[in-house]
């Protein structure tokens, strides 16, 4: 694109390539000015004083920065062709936008911004109270595993004592039994004991009475029970 219209793109974008390479060359030049300054100012103390040795340090010092003047002021030459061709020009076809349609393009990326800005910080405000949803009910969670935990071992303990208190149970069920059986030995051996002993008296009164009458005798067993000591049995066996 020619000069003339790559001024006029420059301008409308309020940009000018030229002052902005005139400063970067100028900053250079007050950059080495300042090194050569510092070099003479620095001089003295390294040489000690004399002014012959001090003219003579300021002629080498004036040569080398003429020297090194001429090399910097060619590459920087070199440096700015290089920026106006390539990095400062304007590609051939470009069209400068109508101001208002720039404008109305230029609001509507603004707005469309903002938009975006206050999506992402409603996602950011969702994702902040999902976060707090999510530790609320792992929270829960915790909870609800500690008390089914608690309710295990507490069943656990219940169904462990009625068991004991079951087998305790059968345990004492058992050892009425057997003192009720033993009583009741106890009972019938003595009825029986009884019961001989009234035989044996009878035995001897019969034994008269047949050997005078001439009539047999006919064997007893001996053994009788009562009414309650049967039923005593039965309620007994019942319960067990």
């Amino acid at each position: 694109m020619e000069g003339s219209e790559s001024e006029a793109v420059f301008d409308a974008y309020n940009l000018n390539p030229q002052r902005f390479l005139n400063e970067v060359l100028n900053a250079v030049d007050d950059m080495v000015d300042g090194a050569f300054d510092f070099c003479l100012h620095q001089a003295p103390q390294i040489t000690g004083p004399g002014a012959d040795r001090s003219e003579e340090l300021a002629r080498g010092v004036s040569s080398l920065r003429h020297l090194t003047q001429a090399v910097l002021d060619k590459r920087m030459s070199m440096w700015e062709k290089y920026c106006l061709r390539h990095c400062f020009s304007i590609p051939d076809g470009f069209v400068l936008p109508k101001t208002k349609e720039y404008s109305i393009s230029v609001l509507q990326e603004v707005l469309s911004d903002q938009e975006l800005d206050s999506h992402l910080d409603s996602l950011r405000e969702k994702l902040a109270a999902a976060g707090k949803e999510s530790q609320a009910l792992h929270r829960e969670i915790n909870l609800l595993e500690m008390q089914s935990t608690a309710d295990n071992k507490y069943n656990a303990s219940v169904a462990e004592v009625q068991q004991l208190f079951k087998e305790h149970s059968v345990h004492l069920m058992f050892q009425e039994l057997v003192e009720s059986a033993s009583k009741l030995h106890q009972k019938v051996a003595a009825e029986l004991k009884s019961k001989r002993l009234g035989d044996m008296k009878q035995d001897g009164v019969c034994k008269k009475h047949c050997l005078s009458s001439g009539k047999q005798m006919v064997p007893d067993t001996g053994i009788s029970s009562s009414l309650e000591d049967i039923q005593e049995i039965v309620s007994i066996l019942k319960n067990t």
